[in-house]
């Protein structure tokens, strides 16, 4: 036996290496319940430990119209089946203790589907809005839409206010929806708003930094994405949150929108708290 260890020294490292994950999950679990008392992460993903559990969630919802060509509906029957999921998801998400869930609801390229399509996509996110906006209040979620409003109808737009209103003082997580939303679009929009700054003289060119560009981004005083999911199986980002998933796990599934349920979104999870993010560093050997 070494001297050090019968002084203790590699026996009181020991210990503490043996402490810390016990703290970490402490802290986790502590910072989780300040924000969702519910929350209740180590019941659902025994095998996940709090601090591995992601902060903020995207998902590309994508499937819908492949799970309705499956069954021989229409693609509006799809849509109709994937706002199920999207219900079941956000439930899941806050059992889970995910402080921020943004789901990717309607691109700016979508406007190119049948118009009847649109329209139908219109009318279901108007009944989601008022049918969950009691949800949303009553499980203090607080309400973020993304993307363009020009385009939108104005009673979609008056929808997405009166969420964004009743929702205002949740405290607790975050749903954050992107409406007429693309990733290059929002890059577009933050430009102009620094640029028209510029003009102002309130910004100079030196000045502008990474912080100055995400503080005119839409997602704005949210965190970054941990994970992004993708359902279908598709192998793409489809212009979503184009800034945002510099360092974001990527996860895709071939499970289509519509069967997306909670199992599919523990294995998504497990994925992630399996990896190392290095945020281009290096790990320790």
């Amino acid at each position: 036996m070494s001297g050090l260890e019968e002084t203790g020294v590699i026996s009181d490292a020991a210990a503490a290496d043996a402490v810390a994950p016990s703290e970490s999950s402490r802290i986790a679990l502590e910072r989780i319940r300040a924000r969702n008392p519910k929350a209740d992460p180590e019941s659902l993903l025994p095998d996940v430990p709090p601090e591995r559990i992601p902060r903020h969630i995207a998902i590309i919802m994508d499937g819908n119209g492949r799970w309705a060509k499956d069954r021989n509906l229409a693609r509006i029957r799809g849509h109709q089946a994937g706002a199920e999921s999207i219900r079941a998801t956000i439930e899941e998400c806050g059992r889970l203790g995910i402080e921020v869930l943004t789901l990717f609801s309607f691109s700016s390229e979508n406007w190119k589907r049948p118009e009847d399509e649109v329209a139908a996509l219109m009318g279901l996110s108007l009944q989601y809005m008022r049918a969950e906006r009691h949800h949303l209040v009553e499980n203090n979620i607080r309400f973020v839409p993304i993307g363009r409003r020009e385009g939108l109808p104005d009673e979609v737009l008056s929808e997405l206010d009166a969420t964004v209103e009743a929702t205002r003082r949740c405290t607790g997580p975050t749903l954050c929806v992107a409406m007429n939303y693309g990733g290059r679009t929002e890059i577009v929009d933050a430009v102009r708003a620094i640029a028209r700054e510029a003009v102002e003289g309130l910004i100079t060119p030196d000045s502008i930094d990474e912080h100055v560009i995400e503080s005119s981004l839409y997602t704005a005083g949210l965190p970054e994405p941990d994970l992004l999911i993708r359902t279908s199986g598709e192998m793409r980002i489809s212009n979503f949150l184009l800034w945002q998933i510099s360092y974001s796990e990527l996860h895709v599934t071939d499970v289509l929108w519509p069967d997306f349920r909670a199992p599919q979104l523990h294995e998504a999870i497990r994925d992630y708290a399996r990896r190392e993010r290095r945020f281009g560093g290096v790990t320790n050997a």
